[in-house]
């Protein structure tokens, strides 16, 4: 099972899904890792009744981050702001399907750090340094 999610992160590393910022923006957030080098610029849209009409995004870094933004990323559309605000780390370690040792954890946690932060226009993730 493992080699299936490793081969789909490498899809999603190689093609990566809603990689181009959408304008305007509602929310607009980038962070990089200065340990390793990845970094994360994320766009969203969002509608009168905040649901997310749209995604984008952009990047550069480890076949783990990158992956995990374009999987992230890609499910944002029709959720509320306040789904968005309930994704934890569980969620992308589920969907990544394979076990990370802490520096690959921080790496694909930093998907989630961007949306997180932007979504509750935080300049720092709640919790982050229990992560």
């Amino acid at each position: 099972m493992d080699d299936l999610y490793r081969e789909m992160i490498l899809d999603h590393y190689r093609n990566p899904q809603k990689k181009q910022l959408v304008s305007p923006a509602d929310i607009d957030y980038a962070e990089d890792n200065p340990l390793c080098g990845d970094f994360i610029h994320l766009t969203i849209q969002l509608d009168e009744n905040k649901v997310v009409k749209d995604v984008g995004w952009e990047g550069n870094g480890c076949a783990i981050s990158q992956a995990s933004a374009s999987m992230l990323y890609e499910t944002l559309i029709g959720k509320t702001l306040d789904e968005i605000r309930s994704i934890g780390k569980d969620d992308i370690l589920e969907m990544l399907g394979v076990p990370l040792g802490p520096v690959r954890l921080k790496c694909a946690l930093l998907s989630l750090k961007v949306l997180k932060a932007g979504a509750y226009g935080l300049h720092a993730w709640p919790g982050e340094e229990d992560e």
